[in-house]
């Protein structure tokens, strides 16, 4: 049976809220535009329009995919983070809201200092899609950035998205593990790495544990190996004052600060909570000796 568009979208919303979806609205106008190539506006103009069998198979397709717990933004291929739309890959972690704290705490820190963008070099380890790197290279337009990832695929991902952002020619993206193969001075070091317990990876949401990359939640016994890595390898690589932030899982911003500490890095403030008020922003400055 035909139906037209803004049937479709009140019967998947209806669909979802069966199964117990807390977004349901907003995954079925998310999914329906996605199937039919509809952004908010066509939605609202094409609301009348009867939907093509072939446009119906795809939408319930996306359907199928989203009851079973797949996320909204891997079934569609992307997803908004500081304003910027991001393509995912399998080997990539959707972008949260909860990491843009990272990215305000770095901006907040450089424009305290008086720094001015001019030739700043930014690492961001363990980049992923590229986001918060891209991030703070769209607030930034004179600073040059450095992502690093093991994942050649994630990498291929930043690389795509860095273009189609217009910031290929000031984001360069290598293969390492975090700042293995990075030198020279930086000015501002940002991460999101896996912080995950090994222990906790099962009881994590389906959304997050069947369908983001372990490699990119797991973060060790007690959740803290990538930064003993991260922390030791960028001491050597910051600039006289630069920063050091990284994200923190809830928790661990005390044990974090106390690694920096341990490294020769000095808190830059207290780590900056998230929305949710979780200390989710942890950051060491350098001082010069």
């Amino acid at each position: 049976m035909s139906q037209t568009v803004d049937a479709a979208r009140r019967a998947l919303a209806a669909r979802f809220k069966g199964a117990g979806n807390d977004s349901a609205e907003l995954d079925a106008r998310l999914l329906v535009g996605a199937a039919l190539g509809l952004d908010l506006t066509g939605l609202i103009t094409a609301a009348n329009r009867t939907i093509a069998a072939d446009e119906s198979e795809r939408l319930e397709a996306f359907a199928q995919r989203r009851l079973t717990g797949e996320p909204v933004a891997r079934i569609i291929g992307t997803k908004e983070f500081w304003g910027l739309p991001l393509k995912l890959s399998a080997a990539t972690l959707v972008p949260r809201p909860d990491t843009e704290t990272i990215v305000e705490r770095a901006l907040e820190l450089l424009r305290s200092d008086g720094v001015t963008d001019n030739n700043l070099r930014i690492a961001d380890l363990g980049t992923g899609t590229g986001a918060i790197l891209l991030a703070l290279l769209s607030e930034l337009p004179n600073a040059h950035g450095f992502g690093t990832d093991i994942s050649t695929e994630a990498l291929a991902t930043a690389r795509a998205n860095a273009a189609q952002l217009g910031l290929a020619d000031r984001a360069t993206f290598i293969t390492c593990d975090y700042a293995s193969a990075l030198d020279g001075a930086f000015d501002l070091i940002v991460s999101n790495p896996p912080y995950i317990p090994s222990a906790d990876i099962a009881g994590l949401a389906v959304e997050v544990r069947d369908h983001d990359p372990l490699a990119a939640l797991d973060g060790g016994s007690d959740g803290l190996d990538a930064y003993r890595a991260l922390i030791r390898q960028s001491v050597g690589l910051l600039a006289p004052r630069a920063v050091l932030v990284v994200e923190a899982g809830q928790g661990q911003a005390t044990d974090i600060e106390a690694l920096m500490t341990a490294a020769g890095l000095f808190p830059a403030g207290p780590p900056k909570r998230d929305l949710g008020g979780i200390p989710r922003a942890v950051s060491g400055r350098k001082m010069p000796r």
